[in-house]
């Protein structure tokens, strides 16, 4: 299958659209067909061997409109140019239009009505005997206004031979009928002054209907005029985006930095970003750091410090700093132009709600036709004059236009979509919209969406002689050599204090158990407590409970050791992400069931689902089980989304009702799919959630207001109320309130721009993470995580003051933190997280005065 865009012109309600889409989707080989009234644009899916893009543009031609092919928007400049200047463009050409309306409808409008409301009319036309002058002035004036608007009559008597009327069809009718009933007046004025009737004269003159023909055409383009200037305002999001790639990039070429254009860069150039550039394309960090700033495309508002290794996205901006870095993705590969082709296929499909407006908009002009023409004959039979039945007609024919119902959908779409860009969240399409809002059961996968997804570590323990960067280094050393993701975890947090490694000799692999390797003449063995326990090295009491504690904890211990000695202990662990606890609550308090489905161990899965207080839990399960319990909690009728980001999710996500792919995923679990996070962040399947909420209320309220206002208008116009109020509508009047209707439902959609994610939790369980998290990256070497004790016996302490004297002599170490004495037992029992040594607190002791029999 193939997709294309065509841009369709001649469109002017959603009758149109709905034409169109009937007429394409009849053609053997189509799919899909997307007719979207906002952007005057459509999207087709078919079958290139059963039909050309040429024969689809035939068809929509053949029902009365123009098309031709387009293609899908594309993150570069001249694009970005077209795409932002089309509605301008077209605003312009209705300005113009406008302006010359105005300049001819102002004084007809005056010299038609100006003598009811007690206005001068200008003497040579307001004598009796200038009755004919005065009515082929009104007649002059409004030629220019029908010229100008001379599409209305094309577009709405083309679609109507077609047989299928539109609003311009309503319009063209409308004003049609004042001029041509205004014209055969014009010509009974001059057979009653050639009779020198003037009294039947001037009464025909008070018949006269050409400042309505005009008025209806110059209110309907003032309408149109806002229209389109409001139109330009919901596609703001992503023009945007698509203005913040740069124009050219400065590549290094043969050592010389070189400027070039966006459109040259190719995968593996090397590009040089300084301080306040725009990065054009995506990349890595090969030399130099920046503090990336990257609000535009994932909504995050603090900067980030990037450094070598780390990925940088296009459109995003160094704040300062100086990196050179190496092309990774061009052209539409890059995030920018996979966000802008998400954002557009999201605003050019349609929800299931809008097919109720499709269908009623299909049918809904020639009703009104039918409607206007009963209406009139009503009148006449009941006696009415010709003036009136036509006036009603008229009325009926302008102010019954389906624009409104046809711009209820796509504009709250195109506003939400491009809102949820900016707030990191991407729907895939409109049905994604729609479905969200109606999700009762979340399911979250752990490893890369409740965690990191990558170990850090997160605890340094060590005995009494060596201190945590000692053990920090050694450590580091021996990992570097080594192909396990928990050593690169190691590494990381070593490679934050930026000093270099130990040369290695002999280094072994010891499989299922560790690694050893000589460091300066000296032996050491990393690895777990099978390996200890072979190598015969004691660990103490103390270390081997925390290390316990920390297994329960779901964390991978790592014992460091000599030949002789245990040194310390490092523990890795997957962590929490700093905001998923607060995203499992919001979850919870919006009344969504969440569940934590996982491949990892049992004892693993409990202790994530202590650390986020997540109720249910699911561990040990393949890729197809997670689909199997979806499907089975489908059956009980739950609306499920399922978040993850590895291709063991896929399946999940493709068999959930939505599914939520975490921003820094596979491709797969992207592809599978119906939203997208980019900040990788859980309280974003919140604001999706919010936002899909808002969204489709918005939508109701369209609908809501496009409905009520046909059903009060049509029976208004047509004189139901007249016998009882005395009420009808001017058909000047009818055309002001049309206008008036499609641009307050543009209006109504514009206000998601003011949508805010609503956060009602303040987790300090996150905030507590977060700091953790903080300290673990940005520990000095010199710290130490936990705190070591040992017990002393002391003899010669016989009072209080003897225990005073001992206390404040160990105090005195740096690195002791707590010291308590028990004068019963002689024992000082003794805290402390530095490198300190039994010598040092035996030799504070003994200065004191007081002699140590042992210390362990």
């Amino acid at each position: 299958m193939e997709k294309a865009t065509f841009n369709i012109t001649g469109m002017s309600c959603s009758a149109c659209q709905s034409r169109i889409e009937k007429a394409v989707a009849a053609l053997s080989g189509i799919t899909l067909v997307n007719v979207n009234l906002l952007k005057n644009t459509m999207q087709v899916s078919f079958d290139p061997k059963q039909l050309s893009p040429q024969e689809i543009i035939n068809t929509v031609k053949q029902v009365g409109y123009d098309a031709t092919y387009s293609s899908m928007p594309k993150a570069n400049n001249d694009t970005d140019a077209n795409t932002k200047n089309s509605l301008t463009t077209a605003q312009q050409m209705v300005k113009k239009r406008l302006i010359i309306s105005c300049l001819f409808a102002v004084p007809l409008f005056y010299l038609a009505m100006g003598h009811m409301l007690g206005l001068p009319i200008p003497a040579f036309l307001s004598q009796s005997t200038t009755i004919f002058s005065y009515a082929f002035t009104q007649f002059l004036l409004t030629l220019p206004v029908l010229v100008v608007n001379i599409n209305y009559y094309k577009n709405g008597f083309k679609a109507l031979f077609a047989g299928a009327p539109n609003m311009n069809s309503l319009i063209a009718i409308g004003s049609g009928s004042a001029m041509i009933y205004s014209i055969y007046i014009l010509y009974k004025i001059g057979i009653a002054l050639e009779k020198s009737d003037l009294k039947m004269a001037n009464h025909l003159a008070m018949q006269l209907y050409f400042e309505s023909a005009a008025m209806i055409l110059t209110l309907i383009t003032a309408g149109k005029y806002i229209e389109v200037g409001v139109k330009e305002k919901t596609s703001t999001a992503m023009t945007n985006l698509m203005n913040l790639m740069p124009k050219t990039a400065v590549i290094i070429d043969g050592g010389k930095e070189k400027v070039i254009h966006c459109d040259d860069i190719a995968i593996g150039d090397s590009l040089v970003i300084k301080s306040g550039d725009s990065i054009p394309v995506d990349g890595i960090i090969i030399n130099g750091s920046g503090l990336i700033d990257q609000s535009s495309l994932t909504g995050e508002s603090i900067p980030l410090e990037k450094q070598v290794g780390d990925q940088v996205m296009s459109a995003s901006i160094n704040q300062s700093g100086y990196f050179v870095m190496r092309v990774t993705k061009v052209g539409e590969a890059t995030t920018l132009a996979q966000i802008i082709r998400l954002v557009d296929e999201a605003t050019s499909s349609k929800p299931p709600i809008a097919k109720l407006a499709d269908k009623i908009s299909g049918i809904f002009v020639p009703m009104v036709i039918l409607i206007a023409v009963i209406a009139m004959m009503t009148w006449l039979i009941l006696g009415a004059s010709l003036e009136f039945a036509l006036s009603i007609a008229i009325a009926i024919l302008v102010i019954s236009c389906p624009c409104a119902l046809g711009l209820a959908t796509p504009t709250a779409i195109m506003v939400g979509a491009g809102k949820g860009a900016t707030q990191g969240v991407l729907f895939k399409s409109a049905t994604a919209i729609q479905t969200t809002q109606q999700i009762d059961t979340v399911i979250l996968d752990k490893t890369g969406t409740i965690t990191e997804g990558k170990p850090q570590v997160t605890d340094i323990l060590c005995t009494e002689i060596i201190d945590p960067a000692t053990l920090l280094f050694i450590a580091a050393s021996l990992e570097k050599l080594s192909p396990h993701p928990i050593a690169q975890a190691i590494i990381t947090a070593f490679t934050q204090h930026k000093k270099g490694y130990g040369e290695v000799f002999d280094y072994q692999t010891i499989p299922g158990q560790g690694i050893s390797g000589f460091i300066e003449h000296q032996q050491y063995v990393i690895g777990n407590l099978t390996l200890m326990r072979q190598r015969q090295i004691t660990i103490n009491t103390e270390l081997q409970q925390q290390a316990n504690a920390m297994a329960l904890a779901g964390k991978t211990v790592l014992f460091i050791a000599n030949t002789t000695y245990l040194l310390g202990l490092i523990a890795v662990a997957d962590v929490i992400k700093v905001t998923s606890r607060q995203a499992i609550a919001e979850l919870t308090r919006m009344g969504i069931d969440v569940h934590m489905f996982t491949g990892d161990n049992n004892l693993t899965a409990s202790a994530i689902q202590k650390q986020v207080d997540i109720k249910q839990v699911s561990a040990e399960l393949l890729p197809q089980d997670k689909a199997l319990l979806i499907r089975q909690l489908q059956q009980q009728g739950k609306k499920v989304a399922m978040i993850g980001d590895g291709i063991n999710d896929a399946p999940a996500l493709a068999s959930a009702d939505i599914g939520m792919a975490i921003g820094a995923g596979s491709d797969i679990a992207i592809e599978s799919a119906d939203i997208v996070l980019i900040k990788s962040d859980l309280l974003d399947a919140v604001t999706a959630i919010q936002l899909s909420k808002a969204v489709m209320r918005n939508i109701r309220q369209n609908l809501f207001w496009a409905f009520f206002y046909n059903i009060i208008s049509i029976p208004l116009a047509a004189g139901v109320f007249y016998h009882f109020w005395h009420i009808t509508l001017n058909p000047m009047i009818a055309a002001m309130a049309m206008s008036l209707s499609s641009v307050s439902i543009i209006i109504n959609a514009l206000r998601l721009h003011l949508f805010k994610p609503q956060r009602h939790l303040a987790d300090q369980h996150a905030l507590n993470i977060s700091a953790l998290n903080s300290e673990l990256e940005n520990r000095a070497l010199t710290q130490e995580v936990i705190r070591m004790k040992k017990q002393i016996y002391i003899e010669g302490m016989s009072c209080q003051h003897c225990c005073q004297r001992v206390k404040k002599a160990l105090d005195t170490i740096p690195g002791v933190t707590e010291v308590e004495i028990d004068l019963t037992t002689n024992i000082a029992t003794v805290k402390f997280n530095q490198g300190v040594t039994t010598e040092s607190l035996t030799t504070a002791i003994t200065n004191a005065g007081y002699d140590v029999i042992k210390i362990q």
